[in-house]
């Protein structure tokens, strides 16, 4: 059998592309779990199966797997992959006036509520570890915080559609994904700055560094969306304006990068530009067709592919009996402290928010934690720290994706679908 390290880049994206067709058909066609969840499970129990035969001696296939794993460097694959794509295709069909409509919980989920859940995490985690014998400085579980504490949009948006959640949730879980996942990433990057430097910055270069990276993408994406915007009502041809929206995506997201500005934000500013201006009065009805069909197919096959890797990549974490606890530990600790964020959110601005009652039990239950939380850990430098916070990180995933996300549609279904005023935790 061929090394996996001797193959190409063509041949490891065939490998992994015929795997995650085989997957999806398998689910599609005896399974019936929406899409995501059920590639992942299936490819999650096969490196289960690898794991266990590796344990009875036979190390080819799970060696095989790690090869394969090592060559794809997940975290290039998704975060100078996929993620530009994902993120535009999400923000596409997202309407600008509910957006507008859900402004103020979004807003104090996405920035607020990230900070907040980072702290607490980072708090509960740095108290708690020891009692199963890890230590971690502060600033590792500061790191911890910022990764896992944004919901995924791509896990979020990608399971959220088929749970019947009322619209008006759908809208702020949604929009507060896209928008906390660039939070997120800006302030993991400034604390693994720290980490790597040894310095602490001052107050004024962290809000500096902030309004540039976030700010600027920002308006980055509200620019290039402008400038595809006119690009798209010049023409009209379906198969040029097609490839101008994939060249503006991928192209604007490595501009965005070499200049450090956060492509995540940049590509949700222009996908909400295109997905709505762009779409009203800059395209034709056939344009506005294919371009539709063309993103929804992306958005559909990089999902799979990135739900398949977070499966297999389970085969890199070398478990013991106290990282098991501390992995059980870290779930409960991550839904609190989004019950938190939530909570406060829902009760303080109570009579601003035009939610149905008891839709903290949806924003709670429904910030899932997908593959950017992967991604992100899988930058940490090689350490014993890194190694246990790999550990959390993929059980808080998994946990997220199979159990939250094949439930979420029963708790949605709990909530009057009539706008009501919110009623927080106890109400």
């Amino acid at each position: 059998m061929q090394h996996a390290t001797d193959l190409s880049l063509l041949e490891i994206s065939a490998v992994f592309l015929s795997l995650t067709a085989l997957l999806a058909y398998l689910n599609k066609r005896f399974i019936g779990l929406p899409t995501s969840i059920g590639v992942m499970a299936i490819s999650l129990v096969l490196s289960i199966f690898a794991i266990f035969l590796g344990l009875l001696g036979f190390d080819k296939l799970i060696d095989y797997e790690k090869g394969l794993l090592a060559e794809l460097d997940f975290t290039e694959v998704l975060l100078d992959g996929m993620l530009s794509m994902l993120l535009f295709a999400g923000a596409l069909h997202i309407n600008l006036g509910d957006l507008r409509t859900y402004k103020l919980p979004i807003a104090i989920l996405a920035l607020f509520g990230t900070l907040v859940s980072s702290l607490l995490i980072a708090a509960a985690v740095y108290f708690t570890l020891p009692l199963f014998g890890f230590e971690l400085s502060f600033i590792w579980c500061l790191l911890f915080g910022a990764l896992i504490s944004p919901t995924d949009p791509i896990a979020v948006m990608g399971i959220l559609a088929s749970a019947g959640a009322p619209k008006s949730l759908e809208t702020v879980i949604a929009g507060e994904s896209l928008f906390n996942d660039g939070v997120g990433v800006v302030i993991f990057v400034l604390l693994l700055g720290i980490l790597n430097s040894g310095d602490i910055p001052t107050t004024g270069y962290i809000l500096h560094s902030l309004a540039v990276e976030a700010g600027g993408g920002i308006l980055f994406g509200l620019i290039l969306g402008a400038i595809l915007y006119y690009l798209l009502k010049s023409i009209n041809s379906y198969q040029e304006e097609v490839l101008i929206t994939l060249a503006g995506v991928l192209g604007g997201y490595a501009l965005a990068s070499h200049y450090h500005l956060s492509g995540p934000l940049a590509m949700v500013m222009m996908g909400l530009m295109i997905g709505n201006k762009g779409r009203a009065y800059a395209m034709s009805d056939q344009t506005r067709h294919y371009v539709d069909l063309f993103w929804e197919l992306v958005d559909e096959i990089l999902n799979a592919i990135l739900f398949v890797l977070i499966g297999l990549e389970v085969v890199v974490i070398a478990y013991s009996g106290n990282l098991f606890m501390a992995a059980a530990l870290a779930i409960v600790i991550a839904l609190l402290a989004r019950y938190i964020v939530v909570g406060l959110t829902t009760k303080t601005f109570r009579k601003q928010l035009d939610l149905p009652t008891g839709a903290w039990k949806v924003l709670t239950w429904g910030g899932l934690r997908g593959g950017i939380s992967v991604a992100l850990v899988l930058q940490l430098p090689s350490s014993p720290e890194r190694d246990v916070l790999l550990a959390l990180t993929y059980a808080i995933v998994i946990f997220s994706i199979l159990v939250q996300g094949l439930t979420i549609g029963k708790v949605a279904k709990s909530i009057a679908p009539s706008k009501q005023k919110v009623l927080g935790p106890g109400a």
